[in-house]
């Protein structure tokens, strides 16, 4: 069940996700709260880290628990723009986060309902709540507006250097 918190929190997460675009990430981001207390935030930051773990989920939870000064994130929401991937659903589960609200769904990592449910896997110790496509159009217009952009400048990289992107492929393997 969605709530106004939810969707002011997913507002938030999608300012945050629009940082991130701007700064060459991966337009994903995410909120942990509690009723309206804003607990932690992040955008992804992979590429600026050069961290694989740097995704908003994960650093949306640490600051989270930085704030409350205790792993458990008992009674907590995270909102985010897109469906966790299994390391970060596996984050929620182990910081007993209670609910995760996600806008677009992932169809290539989604670990939240689309391609595995780590989140309600009845084996693990954990279960949360799971609310999906709460400001779903606008979520998936970001990232698919963000990978349309990098397709273009890619295309157009490879025009402005003659090779086809087979060639390209080929060449950044050595082969």
């Amino acid at each position: 069940m969605t709530d106004s918190a939810d969707i002011r929190m997913m507002e938030r997460a999608l300012e945050l996700a629009a940082q991130a675009a701007g700064a060459g990430e991966v337009p994903v981001g995410a909120v942990v709260y509690r009723g309206d207390e804003v607990l932690g935030e992040a955008a992804n930051a992979r590429e600026r880290d050069a961290d694989p773990t740097a995704h908003a989920e994960i650093a949306a939870i640490r600051a989270a628990a930085g704030a409350l000064g205790t792993w458990r994130l008992d009674g907590c929401s995270l909102a985010v723009t897109l469906e966790p991937c299994p390391m970060c659903a596996g984050a929620l589960v182990n910081a007993r986060v209670a609910r995760v609200v996600f806008g677009a769904r992932d169809p290539k990592a989604g670990a939240c309902g689309t391609l595995m449910d780590i989140c309600r896997d009845a084996r693990l110790n954990h279960r949360l709540d799971v609310v999906e496509g709460v400001l779903a159009d606008r979520c998936a217009a970001l990232l698919t507006s963000f990978f349309a952009a990098r397709r273009d400048v890619q295309a157009a990289a490879r025009a402005e250097s003659g090779m086809s992107r087979r060639a390209q492929r080929r060449s950044s393997r050595g082969t």
